[in-house]
């Protein structure tokens, strides 16, 4: 451990510090790490999760953006474990090259200010990646794990749930955190689907109709997929023309997707 003084959290990382240690065993117990597994931390910060989990699991990778933290972690990593830390935005790691022909888990108190595009990063390497255990905005994760009809669910909620099972763990006050928040947290675990399981034909299509879909949630599916899919193609999946985007569940946008994408070679040059 080091006696320096405690870090200054900077807004520019959206840095929230956790500290509550009943919240750390949980988020541990819920990892349950085992031996020989490559676990990567995304946010390490103070090292609150970091040195717990290096101590129980003795390896352990950190993807930590802020370089005046690392002599911090290195050093209260030191005696504890093997603690590899890279210098980097997370949104700017290639996961699959740090899987090294293997598998990941990742865990992590996600900066709130990059959450969303975070998790799409990691989406494009979920071939690598066997589970994550991320700490988010409570209303983040409430989006995450949201179905058809709820107001709530949106593009986030499609994109995650045709890759991944989506399992709300539990909220933590703001109050684990230094600084606190001004909104409640909650921790989730996601879990790629095999590949075997995953729909999504072709992703650019499938990011191109949901995107469309939600952008103007009040549109009818019929005015919101015009540029991609006309209503006779978009009744051919069996899905209503009239009905709007959050009524729609995977499968459906998945149908909607590959229909797309089947459109788009006619006339093509």
């Amino acid at each position: 451990m080091t006696d320096a003084a405690p870090h200054t959290p900077r807004k520019r990382f959206g840095q929230h510090f956790l500290h509550e240690r009943h919240v750390i065993e949980r988020i541990l117990l819920a990892l349950d790490p085992r031996p020989g597994e490559r676990i990567v931390e995304i946010g390490p910060g103070e090292g609150a999760l970091t040195l717990p989990l290096l101590a129980r699991h003795r390896a352990l990778t950190a993807i930590e953006i802020d370089r005046d933290l690392i002599p911090r972690l290195r050093a209260m990593a030191l005696g504890v474990g093997d603690l590899t830390i890279v210098e980097a935005d997370a949104l700017t790691v290639d996961l699959s090259a740090l899987a090294a022909g293997g598998t990941l888990r990742l865990v992590g108190n996600l900066p709130y200010n990059i959450s969303t595009p975070l998790l799409f990063h990691v989406l494009e390497h979920a071939a690598v990646v066997r589970d994550m255990h991320f700490m988010l905005q409570k209303e983040v994760v409430d989006r995450m794990a949201a179905g058809p009809g709820s107001k709530v669910y949106g593009r986030l909620s499609v994109m995650l749930q045709a890759r991944c099972r989506v399992e709300p763990l539990f909220k933590v006050p703001p109050g684990a955190f230094r600084p606190p928040p001004k909104v409640d947290s909650a921790v989730v675990r996601l879990l790629p689907l095999p590949a075997s399981e995953v729909g999504v034909g072709d992703p650019r299509a499938f990011d191109a109709v949901v995107r469309a879909g939600f952008s103007q949630r009040r549109k009818t599916l019929r005015n919101a997929l015009q540029p991609l899919l006309d209503a006779d193609a978009i009744a051919a999946t069996g899905i209503d023309p009239g009905a709007r985007a959050e009524d729609i569940d995977v499968a459906g946008w998945i149908a909607l997707a590959r229909a797309a994408a089947s459109a788009v070679p006619h006339g093509a040059a």
